[in-house]
């Protein structure tokens, strides 16, 4: 099966040139027989590429009319698995906001007639939800500086960014000396970016915002990778609890002291909340919801005590909510 898919692939390209081909050209280009050429041009046929011949013994294959570019070779799953995907993927960075739809009026074009059916009857309307925790959108120029040091495995240099979007100057309170960092992954979790570095002025790993990193000049400096803590940085980045993050902007904002490991909290906590290691077993868990009894309701899924709680309003929601539910016989 790989070999045909990699022939039939190989016989598009070849049709696309725009030349007219011989069954004995492409037989010897593809080294297989005539008639095998004449199977996999049947079969191109029956997947709505536009492959004209000439029949006779010295038959000739061509791009037909209206074939300038080939079409997409993807099957019915994946052609139905990019389409959500672009029409249901969120925007978390900046000037992209119309790219996904561009981008599938762009595929679409050159999708085969039978796939670009099948596309169309998925269209959705993806509408935000106030849980998804976005994060605000990320510059693409930063996205794409981190990217490249990522892919180029270049050392990374890097001044910090507020969260107001500020950059602090020397003098400036919250100024910090540039960073040299040996950029490993990108991770995309709960709506933001990490970037899963080793830090080589600390001497130690790090998980960092990107939108809180603003690259400098490129370095070009390669760097030998190393192992990721815990093996992967999905769960480096899921189990950290200094991620970088800062309270999302709720109408209700609470702290508590939840009596769990700082790593599973962090693993669990929603985009927007702040994770803090508080000692063994403890951690200062800070949220945030539309509702106290929102901050309380998300407190309870993690089935722990929980003491220092502030302020008073997440206080009285616990309380009343704990009445509420002793009252169920």
């Amino acid at each position: 099966m790989a070999a045909t898919s990699t022939r039939t692939l190989t016989l598009l390209s070849l049709l696309q040139a725009g030349r007219t081909w011989s069954g004995a050209d492409l037989a010897a280009r593809l080294e297989v027989s005539t008639r095998t050429v004449r199977r996999d041009v049947e079969t191109l046929r029956g997947l709505g590429y536009p492959v004209s011949a000439s029949r006779g013994p010295s038959g000739t294959y061509r791009w037909g009319a209206g074939g300038t570019l080939p079409p997409l070779v993807l099957d019915e799953e994946q052609a139905v698995a990019v389409a959500l995907a672009l029409q249901t993927a969120p925007v978390p960075v900046a000037g992209l906001g119309d790219a996904a739809p561009r981008a599938l009026a762009t595929l679409r074009q050159v999708m085969s007639p039978g796939l670009r059916a099948r596309v169309d009857a998925v269209r959705v309307t993806a509408v935000p939800h106030a849980w998804d925790f976005a994060a605000p959108p990320l510059d693409p120029d930063v996205l794409a500086a981190v990217g490249a040091a990522v892919s180029r495995g270049h050392v990374l240099r890097v001044d910090a960014v507020a969260a107001d979007g500020a950059r602090p100057v020397p003098g400036e309170v919250g100024f910090r000396p540039p960073r040299r960092l040996e950029p490993h992954d990108l991770v995309v979790w709960a709506g933001r970016w990490y970037l899963v570095a080793f830090d080589l002025d600390a001497g130690d790993w790090a998980v960092l915002r990107v939108d809180r990193l603003h690259p400098l000049a490129a370095t070009g400096t390669p760097f030998a990778r190393r192992e990721v803590p815990g093996g992967s940085a999905e769960a480096f980045v899921t189990t950290r609890p200094d991620r970088g993050d800062t309270p999302a902007g709720w109408p209700c904002l609470g702290s508590v002291v939840l009596h769990l490991p700082a790593p599973v909290v962090a693993r669990w906590a929603p985009g927007g909340s702040v994770v803090e290691d508080a000692g063994p077993g403890r951690c200062r868990f800070t949220l945030g919801a539309w509702s106290w009894a929102g901050v309380a309701g998300i407190l309870a899924t993690f089935d722990a005590p929980v003491s220092e709680v502030e302020p008073a309003g997440l206080r009285e929601a616990l309380r009343t909510l704990s009445a509420r539910f002793a009252a169920i016989s």
